[in-house]
Parts: structure tokens; C-alpha cells; sequence
């Protein structure tokens, strides 16, 4: 009989010693090794092996680029836009795709609408889950109120068995719920482990691949809110999704980081209600609809997020400081863009703000990252700090350099068509955006050169 070993893996990296070590003498890490059993070989275990045959891939030679054929097949379409966006149009036959997000804020439940959905289209799903039971996963089915023949439930964590079953249903669509779960057989770490996370994902991937399967990966995050395990998990895959929002928010935001089919500045709205998320085809009106008339330090700004024009309020409030340094706070906004703002308007606007605590946030949850928010940013801070309120038909589209100018933003008529369709009377934008305008639309375009300018405008009487 074989004895057991012991090693000491660490849980950012995966390198391996024979004793533990304070710090991870690979990355660095400080108090990750973590002690794990190395069980002797069971030959009894099924191996993870899936020959559906579904695609002749020539292993093993190399072809010329001209001799290589391939036909170009189309995306399947979920039926809920707002996934198909992010995905880049729909969901690719064997591409491999993880989604993370914080605990409890609806992955397992988007995931399970998304293959009713598809399952209702005709497509054959399979839904592995490591984490509930099939009645768990039946009663919330039940609530959805959605089902389907094509759609079949697996309580496992062993991938030779969930391998099997691939081979023996021969879905055109796998969920697996969630990666940390998972094991392999040949590989003696515990579920959750580095070693296991890596070898997990490989053999999924090699099944997605060399039977054309699309598969889903569910991936548990870090309290720093990246995924858990091997940064080599999302190089691994081939579409990143972070599902996010506040949990105390009706909102839920479905962002890309990592798309090899396409764009990663896509962003999907959803919003969480009994009976699941539903789809949020106008997010800019639901952003604004408590917006209060005649408030100070609130200023919307038409933000960009892929090929959507999203208006977003934002809020400053700035208050005088109680101890030697002033506190800066942002929810939603980079801290490091609001420190920048706050000295530029110092500079060039003479706001004394050192002595001022400054706190900022967008509505709705929702993280905006572009510059093009900088002018709104900067118009909420003085309106705040001068307790002047800015017209509720105002709205702002500008990046501010350092020395005070407004630089030219990209894609400025989709920005002015959506404000104007939203009801604001004028929109200021970047005197550099101004040269090509071609709109026929009812809103008036204000263009300026510098943050002074801006001011004036907006606070004449100042």
C-alpha cells in the first residue's frame, strides 16, 4: 500500500515544497502555503476522457495557412440582448467562458435563465453543480418559471464522472457551477486547490474544444474581488465576465474583461426582481428617475460603455474637514481621477479644497471609468462647493488635461443623441468635438475650450 505525502502548496501560485515556508519563495506571497495530503493512485476511478468525435482536428502537423479550411459558423443567440452584447453577439460553439462575481449576487441564478432560455431554443444543456442539490436547483427552476426536456440537472464534483455524462448526453451547451468545486481524479490536491483549479480548467477546455461544446465556468472570488486561483485560470478561458452590483441594488452589471470573439467594452444591465433578473433595455432612464431638481453636486454625464451611451449621475459633496487632513472618498470613480480633479480645479478655478473632505458616487452601482466624465466630475465638485445647484437639463461629455483644457472625446454624436432623446436642453462637449456635427436634433450643443469656460457658463452669476 502506498503511503501518503505531504506538500505544501501555495494557494496564489501553485508551487510546491516539501515543508512549509513562511513566504512563497515563486510570487512572494506571505502566509499561503497551505498543507495538502498527496493520496496514492486510485486506478478505480474512471479516467477524463470525452471522444465525441464532433470535429476531425488534425493533432500533431503543421499546415500552411492556405491549407487550412474552416467554416464559419454563427453565434447562438440566449435570447436576453443584454448577455448576447457582452458575449459579442451571442455564445460561440466551444468557447470556454468564466464568470465571477461576489456571493449571492446572481450568477448561479443568470446562468440558470440563460440555459432555460436556450433550452427552450432547441439546445440540449447540461447544468453541473458542485454546490447544490438537484431539488435546490429544481425549486428555484420552479420560480423562474421556465422548463424544458432539453434541460438536464447533475449533482457532481468528480469530472471523470461529469466527462462520462458529457459523452453520454452530448449537450451543445455545459454549465459547470462552480470551478472551485470541481476535481480531478489523477490529481491528488483537494477541490479548491491551485493544482486542482488548473487541471480542472485544462480538461474542460480541452472537451469545449475538441467537440465544439460551449461550456460555462462559475468561479468564486477573493474579498480583493478577483477570481480565486491561478491568474493562468483567465489566460486559460477565452471570455472573462464579472457580474457585480451592490447587493442592496436592484442593478446588476455584466462586464467583459477578456473576449477573444469580441469587444471588452460591452456592459449589460439587469435588474434582480422576484422572479429573476430581467433586462434592463433603457438603463439610462431607470439611472436618473430619482434624480432631485435644484440639487447641489449633481451633475449627469453621457458615459460610453462599448457601443451603449449610458447617462449617469454623479454626486459630489464637499464638506469642511474636522482634522488636519482632508478625507477623499469615491464609490464608482477611480480615487486617483478625483484627486487629480480636485487639483485642477484648485489650479485653474480657485476652490480651496485642501480643507475640504470630498466625497463622491455614481448612482445606480454602476463604475465608470472613461475619461470623457472628468468634465461632469468637475462641474459637480464647484457646484458643491459653492452650494449652487446645476440645471436638471444640463449634461457634460469632456476629458480635462491638467492645465485646465477640455480634450476631444470619442463617438460625440451617439452621446448627444441619447441626451437629447432623454429630454436635456443643452449638453456641453469639447470645442474640438464641435468641427463635424451633422445632427438634427433638438438639444442645444454648447462647445468649450476650458474648465473656465465651463464654469462660467453654467455658473454665470459665480
Amino acid at each position: 500500500m502506498a503511503k501518503q505525502r505531504i506538500m505544501y502548496e501555495c494557494m496564489a501560485c501553485g508551487y510546491e515544497s516539501p515543508k512549509w515556508l513562511g513566504r512563497c519563495p515563486n510570487c512572494g506571497g506571505w502566509n499561503q502555503m497551505k498543507e495538502q495530503v498527496q493520496m496514492p493512485e486510485n486506478k478505480s476511478k474512471p479516467q477524463v476522457t470525452v471522444t465525441l468525435n464532433r470535429s476531425n482536428n488534425d493533432k500533431g502537423h503543421a499546415k500552411r495557412l492556405s491549407e487550412i479550411n474552416y467554416e464559419e459558423q454563427n453565434r447562438v443567440s440566449t435570447s436576453f440582448d443584454e448577455f448576447d452584447r457582452v458575449l459579442g453577439g451571442g455564445v460561440v460553439n466551444g468557447s470556454l467562458v468564466l464568470i465571477g462575481g461576489d456571493p449571492g449576487i446572481g450568477k448561479s441564478t443568470l446562468l440558470l435563465q440563460v440555459s432555460m432560455q436556450l433550452a427552450m431554443n432547441g439546445q440540449k444543456m447540461l447544468y453541473v453543480s458542485g454546490e447544490e442539490s438537484l431539488s435546490q436547483i429544481k425549486m428555484r427552476a420552479e420560480r423562474l418559471g421556465v422548463t424544458s426536456e432539453n434541460f438536464y440537472l447533475m449533482a457532481e464534483t468528480d469530472l471523470a464522472f461529469i466527462a462520462k455524462e458529457i459523452e453520454t448526453i452530448e449537450p451543445d451547451m455545459v454549465v459547470i457551477d462552480s470551478i472551485q468545486t470541481m476535481s480531478v481524479p489523477d490529481n491528488t490536491g483537494v477541490a479548491g486547490s491551485v493544482s486542482q483549479v488548473r487541471q480542472a480548467t485544462a480538461t474542460l477546455m480541452r472537451i469545449a474544444k475538441d467537440n465544439q461544446i460551449a461550456i460555462f465556468i462559475v468561479g468564486h472570488v477573493t474579498k480583493e474581488g478577483n477570481i480565486a486561483g491561478p491568474r493562468m485560470l483567465e489566460h486559460m478561458v477565452d471570455t472573462v465576465l464579472y457580474f457585480e452590483g451592490e447587493k442592496h441594488n436592484r442593478f446588476r452589471m455584466l462586464r467583459a474583461v477578456k473576449n477573444r470573439f469580441g469587444s471588452t467594452h460591452e456592459m449589460g444591465v439587469f435588474e434582480m426582481q422576484d422572479i429573476g433578473l430581467q433586462e434592463v433595455s433603457n438603463p439610462s432612464q431607470l439611472f436618473l428617475e430619482e434624480r432631485l431638481e435644484n440639487a447641489t453636486g449633481s451633475s449627469v454625464v453621457a458615459s460610453l460603455e462599448g457601443t451603449r451611451t449610458i447617462l449617469t449621475e454623479i454626486q459630489s459633496l464637499m464638506t469642511p474637514t474636522v482634522f488636519g487632513n482632508a478625507k477623499r472618498t469615491a464609490s464608482g470613480i477611480e480615487i486617483q481621477r478625483v484627486s487629480l480633479l480636485l487639483a485642477v480645479m484648485e489650479k485653474h478655478c480657485g476652490l480651496l479644497v485642501q480643507n475640504q473632505d470630498a466625497f463622491f458616487k455614481t448612482t445606480g452601482g454602476v463604475r465608470l471609468e472613461e475619461p470623457a466624465i472628468d468634465l461632469a466630475i468637475a462641474i459637480s465638485i464647484a457646484s458643491s462647493y459653492w452650494n449652487r445647484p446645476i440645471r436638471v437639463d444640463d449634461c457634460f461629455v469632456g476629458e480635462i488635461g491638467l492645465t485646465g483644457e477640455i480634450r476631444r472625446v470619442s463617438q460625440i454624436q451617439e452621446r448627444i443623441k441619447e441626451a437629447d432623446k432623454l429630454g436635456f436642453k443643452r449638453i456641453f462637449i469639447p470645442h474640438s468635438n464641435a468641427d463635424r456635427l451633422d445632427l438634427d436634433v433638438k438639444i442645444k450643443v454648447i462647445p468649450i475650450k476650458t474648465i473656465q469656460d465651463a464654469v462660467r457658463h453654467v455658473f454665470p452669476k459665480q
